[in-house]
């Protein structure tokens, strides 16, 4: 027994790096996981869920905001095949998935050049990065984060530099550039390693970089030149400047100092601190070991090519401390740093002080992930009320209805149209609320339910001059401040509402709502007959109509 146990602590003590990654990894699986509960599908991902939902080489190959997409579309088709469209759960595994697996690369990565408790601090670095919640809470950038952990099994491979590993680097490079343009980032430093090594091994390794890259070259020639592009002289001529923000934020990010306002995070005020702390750990490194490695000049061209890449394809929301752009650009930070320091051993109070450290970032970067999460989670609220307003009104709704900004209450609903969704969840299920549901959930949201309404079914409202009364049951609303507080029930369907010579008056309609009427219609002259058209839909919930008026109305339905 006391064998058992001894041997226990041994093993314990000997692979306790791996035991505290593996809690690590547990811990970070489990929070983003309960975080993206409740979320639905946000944004961008609403084109590949009803655009490209066909096996089609559009679906595949249509560029989307300049980038090639072939294997987050082919996920997402999976997804919705295997799963559905009702919950975007299945979305957030797999992002989850994604992310883990970057992580421990980066474990690898950094163990291989300065030990294993720096690379566990760089893994949990990256594993809690709150301030990039963008890429951890939103599976869209699957993207972004597919590019990175491929990019960096493509470095980790060419580590190994023998043919074996060399043709697994080109297949890595080839998923990397797969999943995103960020992969283009990752075939310089290909080109660079191929270059690096061509006295020892002559040009025969150039087929790392060339293969992928020619077959990113035939993707641009048949779709991806037809992409709209942001690049400009003025982005050219200032991308240097964005390189040292982009630098700059990221290891803010690291190490929790970055602040988050809405869905920006917001710059830093430690931007020239931060610098000189790099270029402090670039001459510490050189005193402790003056010759630098070779391995870091693919990273540094990787890294720098991705934040030139961004600052030529700069436009307003794209700034270089955007959430989604502080991920890759951690990445590299932590790359380059582990190449800096590569063979430099830290005593026991440097680890010390720098698990500390690590630890209490982490613990900060909860914040801006917590808050990141409160943002979508008003954004699915909003989701949720728009779509199911629209299937509501699935019978009589324009196909080519749109949710703009207008009438969604969100700019983030550009993607959906009536027609397009619709079909997309008669074959794959929805993502609304049901009415039940909309009747139940914050009065914010059936607000937004009952506008989104109004302009699906649509639901008309003309006033003309006092006509002949239509025959039907009519009911006297009487002028004054009374008024406002007899609301008048109306089925689908005609409404003729009269004003007696006056002032003007204000006609509300609500539905869903019940202490707000979201639906205001103001300046009906007196004198005048409004009518108020309701198309039938799939709901038996009457409307709400409130006339108010100085002068009495007579409202016949």
């Amino acid at each position: 027994m006391d064998a058992n146990v001894a041997g226990a602590k041994g093993w314990l003590k000997q692979n306790a790096v791996l035991v505290v990654l593996g809690l690590a990894l547990a811990a970070s699986a489990a929070l983003l996981l309960s975080l993206a509960s409740g979320l639905t599908f946000f944004q961008d991902t609403w084109d590949f869920l009803i655009n490209r939902r066909g096996f089609t080489a559009r679906a595949f190959l249509e560029p989307h905001s300049e980038h090639i997409v072939v294997i987050p579309v082919a996920i997402e088709q999976l997804l919705l095949r295997l799963f559905g469209m009702t919950s975007a759960m299945p979305e957030f595994v797999v992002l989850t998935i994604l992310l883990l697996v970057t992580a421990v690369l980066v474990f690898v990565y950094v163990r291989r050049r300065v030990g294993p408790w720096p690379a566990l601090m760089a893994a949990v670095l990256l594993l809690f990065l709150g301030p990039a919640w963008q890429v951890l809470l939103w599976p869209f950038e699957i993207g972004f984060v597919g590019s990175t952990l491929f990019g960096v099994a493509m470095l980790l491979a060419l580590d190994r530099g023998d043919r074996r590993w060399d043709i697994a680097a080109c297949v890595f490079l080839a998923i990397s550039l797969g999943f995103s343009s960020l992969g283009l980032a990752f075939a310089v430093g290909a080109v660079v390693d191929v270059f690096q090594r061509r006295r020892s091994q002559g040009l025969r390794r150039a087929y790392v970089a060339a293969v992928p890259l020619l077959l990113y070259a035939a993707w641009y020639v048949g779709w991806g030149h037809d992409a709209e592009s942001h690049l400009s002289l003025h982005n050219v001529l200032v991308s240097p400047r964005f390189v040292a923000e982009g630098l700059v934020a990221s290891v803010d990010s690291l190490l929790a100092l970055s602040t988050i306002a809405g869905e920006a995070i917001g710059r830093s005020v430690w931007g020239i601190p931060l610098l000189a702390a790099l270029i402090a750990l670039l001459i510490y490194g050189q005193v402790r070991k003056p010759s630098l490695s070779p391995r870091l000049w693919p990273v540094v061209a990787s890294a720098a090519t991705f934040w030139f890449l961004a600052g030529f394809s700069y436009f307003p929301g794209r700034e270089a401390y955007s959430s989604r752009y502080l991920y890759a650009g951690a990445a590299f930070v932590l790359l380059v740093a582990a190449d800096l320091l590569k063979g430099v051993r830290f005593g026991r109070w440097a680890l010390l002080v720098g698990g500390l450290i690590a630890v209490a970032a982490a613990a900060f970067n909860l914040t801006p992930l917590r808050e990141g999460r409160d943002f979508l989670k008003r954004e699915t609220a909003l989701t949720r009320s728009d779509l199911a307003a629209i299937e509501i009104a699935h019978r009589t709704v324009d196909p080519a209805f749109g949710l703009t900004p207008e009438i969604a209450g969100t700019s983030y609903l550009a993607n959906v149209q009536a027609g397009e969704y619709l079909t997309a969840v008669g074959e794959y299920g929805s993502p609304a609320y049901s009415p039940a549901e909309l009747a139940n959930a914050p009065e914010a949201d059936r607000q937004q339910a009952d506008v989104v309404l109004a302009h699906a079914l649509p639901v008309e409202i003309e006033t003309s001059g006092k006509g002949k009364p239509r025959r039907g049951k009519c009911v006297s609303v009487p002028g004054g401040a009374g008024s406002s507080a007899a609301p008048l029930r109306l089925r689908p369907g005609t409404t003729r509402i009269e004003l007696v010579a006056g002032g003007p008056a204000t006609i509300r309609l609500r539905r869903f709502a019940v202490s707000e009427y979201p639906l205001v219609t103001k300046g009906i002259p007196g004198g005048s007959t409004t009518r108020l058209r309701i198309p039938s839909d799939s709901v038996v919930r009457p409307w709400r109509l409130q006339v108010e008026a100085a002068q009495k109305a007579i409202v016949c339905r």
